[in-house]
Formats: structure tokens, sequence, C-alpha cells
């Protein structure tokens, strides 16, 4: 299972709602360390498939959660579990940083 997107309008259904704790990626289209994320992320999506799910927003066209998170610089990382953020990756530090976070809630 790949990452999904999500919006504004589904993000208390999909990610605060979620049986499983979720890593959502706060994104754009033009940002160089988003896209090095990118690949990263997907990899870790399918190692951790049973226990995670990984979505991205794009902050671009969905202003309303990254202003509700105080998301001020991107790539940003928030873990959530059962609705609650219990994480944050600020910017693109490489595969085990995500591990790190990750491991907080699995």
């Amino acid at each position: 299972m790949a990452t999904f997107d999500v919006s504004d309008a589904d993000f208390e259904e999909k990610v605060l709602k979620s049986n499983l704790p979720i890593l959502v990626d706060f994104w754009a289209v033009w940002c160089g360390p988003c896209k090095m994320a990118e690949p990263v992320l997907e990899e870790l999506s399918d190692q951790y498939k049973d226990k995670l799910l990984i979505v991205k927003i794009n902050v671009d066209d969905n202003q309303q959660n990254p202003g509700k998170y105080s998301v001020l610089s991107i790539p940003t990382t928030i873990l959530f579990k059962g609705g609650q953020e219990v994480g944050r990756q600020i910017g693109f530090a490489g595969k085990q940083a995500y591990e790190d976070l990750i491991k907080k809630a699995v």
C-alpha cells in the first residue's frame, strides 16, 4: 500500500479517526526537499503497511489543517495516534529520522 492524498475536507475522517497510527506529510509541488522525501515515505509505507498509514496533504490546495497544526515550513510530517499528535519531523532528514518518529507509535 502506497501513500495516498488527503484534503482539508476528509482530514478528520481519514486521519483523526484512523484506527492505525498515521503519518501526515505536509508538502507542496514546488518544494525540493518534499520531492526528496517522497520515495522514502513510499518505501516506509510499504515497510509498515500493516502498522501505519502514510498520507500526504498539499499545503497549497489545503490551508486549514496546516494552519491548525502550525505547519510553518515544509516538508513537515506529523504523526497521529488516536487522533492526537504524538510527534513531528520538520524538514527532510532522511529515512532514519522518519523511522525514529514512526517508532513512537508502532
